[in-house]
This record gives C-alpha cells, sequence and structure tokens, in this order.
C-alpha cells in the first residue's frame, strides 16, 4: 500500500486523535493541528518525523491557509485532508444568542471551508487527493436542543456536495463522514451551552431522554479508524459514508418522511407552478 500523507484538523482527541494514532501505525505520515500542540507530544514521541504538529485555531482564515501551505512544504504532498475540527452547541433555538450561533458557523462551517481552499491548489496540481469532511447524521436529520449544530452540518453537506462534482475531473475526490453517537467528548466539556429559558425546563429533560434512547450504546471512537481507513483507500470511496449502526435506521425514517410529505402535497406545488 502506498504511504499517504494526511492533513488532519482537531487531532488532540476524539476522532482526530484516533484517525491520527492509526494513520501513523501504518506508515504513514500526518500533519496534525491542534489549537495546543503539547497534546501531541506524546506522539511525537512516539512516532517522531512522520508527525508533525501545527498550532491552529481554524476560525483564522490566513492561519488556515498557512498551515495546510507548511504542511505540503514539509511533507512534499497531501493526500487525505481531513476536516475534523468543531463541537456540539446545545440550546433550543430561542435561547441561542446571536454570539454563539456565530461561534458555531465559524468553527463548523468557515473553518472547513478555509482549509478546504487552502488544500485544493496542491491537490488539483498532483491530480490526486482525498478530503473528509466530518459531519454527523446531523448533517441530513434534526432534532431539538441542537438547531446551531444542525445548521452548521447542513451547511457544510451542502458545500461539499457542490465541490464533489466541481474537483471530480481533478482526480479529487470528497466524502461526508456522518457519524451517530460516539463516546467522544462532544457532549461534553467540548461543547458549548446556551443559557436555558424556563418555558423550555421540561422539554429540555425530554429530548436529553430522547437523545439517550436515540444513541442507544455509544460507538467506539478507537474502532472508527479501520472504517476511515478502508474510506480513503478505497478507489471510488461513496460521498457520504455512515459511522456506526444508528445514522442509517434514522435517515431512511427521516426521507420516508419527506417523501411521503412531498408527494402529499405535489399538488400544490404544481399549482404554484401556474
Amino acid at each position: 500500500m502506498t504511504e499517504k500523507t494526511w492533513f488532519i484538523t482537531g487531532a488532540s482527541r476524539g476522532f482526530g486523535r484516533e484517525w491520527t494514532v492509526a494513520a501513523l501505525e501504518r506508515g504513514d505520515r500526518v500533519a496534525a493541528t491542534a489549537r495546543d500542540t503539547s497534546t501531541l507530544d506524546d506522539l511525537v514521541a512516539t512516532y517522531g518525523e512522520a508527525l508533525l504538529p501545527l498550532q491552529l485555531d481554524v476560525t483564522d482564515r490566513e492561519a488556515d491557509f498557512a498551515a495546510v501551505a507548511r504542511a505540503h512544504e514539509h511533507f512534499g504532498r497531501l493526500d487525505v485532508v481531513v476536516n475534523n475540527a468543531g463541537y456540539g452547541h446545545f440550546g433550543f433555538v430561542e435561547e441561542v444568542t446571536e454570539a454563539e450561533f456565530r461561534a458555531q458557523m465559524e468553527t463548523n462551517v468557515f473553518g472547513a471551508m478555509w482549509v478546504t481552499q487552502a488544500a485544493l491548489p496542491f491537490l488539483r496540481e498532483q491530480g490526486s487527493g482525498h478530503i473528509l469532511q466530518v459531519s454527523s447524521i446531523g448533517g441530513i436529520s434534526a432534532f431539538p436542543l441542537v438547531g446551531a449544530y444542525h445548521a452548521s452540518k447542513w451547511a457544510l453537506e451542502g458545500f461539499s456536495q457542490a465541490l464533489a462534482q466541481e474537483v471530480a475531473g481533478f482526480g479529487v475526490k470528497v466524502t461526508l463522514i456522518e457519524p451517530g453517537g460516539f463516546a467522544t467528548d462532544w457532549g461534553g466539556s467540548s461543547a458549548s451551552r446556551s443559557v436555558e429559558h424556563p418555558a423550555y425546563a421540561a422539554l429540555h429533560e425530554q429530548v436529553v431522554e430522547q437523545r439517550k434512547q436515540r444513541i442507544g450504546t455509544p460507538g467506539d471512537p478507537t474502532a472508527s479508524a479501520a472504517a476511515v481507513l478502508n474510506l480513503v483507500d478505497a478507489d471510488e470511496p461513496p460521498l457520504r459514508a455512515f459511522l456506526g449502526e444508528a445514522p442509517l435506521g434514522i435517515a431512511k425514517a427521516d426521507y420516508a418522511s419527506r417523501l411521503e410529505t412531498w408527494e402529499k402535497w405535489q399538488d400544490n406545488a404544481v399549482l404554484a407552478q401556474g
């Protein structure tokens, strides 16, 4: 198998760290970004020059372009670009402040956009490459309490589907990775939360319980690495790929409901056409 060079954002913990380790373990090279690169010191000690730690806050567009350029200069090429950096914001739509909503979009959407734009010239020139956008089952479905997060992932899905069609002729592939619930820190200290509105107190408790039932047993982030390696090694990787057992059932139910509603109201749609 040909050695690959990765650029992974948000590599300090969760999926980003697990996928960084998996790539290094099989002999690939990784430029790994984190806001605090000291979280990568143990990996540098273990894997040496195969790992290039880069300090990066993905909301800084200029820094994104500089980090990608530094990685390309250091390793000579980029094969896999993983936009993993992101977080979840919890709050009902009425509770979310403008600053909270903008911060969610800055990281989850604009951060991925800037890194993608920075990498594309290098991938186009070499005529190959694979961009992995870490979305979520929440990028194609939506649930209460995480409206801002859903907005960010639906935006990521939209520009990435367009991107896949734009760059296919250059030999560049795009895959949206859509995990279900995993035992990462996504809902813990990594998350941000709005101040709760008293009117939604009862609904908060109900939604939290529904989320527990929907997720079931969280997936193992370490085990997810094998599935990701399968995707990057595939000759024809998919545009979208679930991680975990639960997302397929959620997607089927959601899309069946949408199709039923659209068909039910098709006469009204035709009426609007005149």
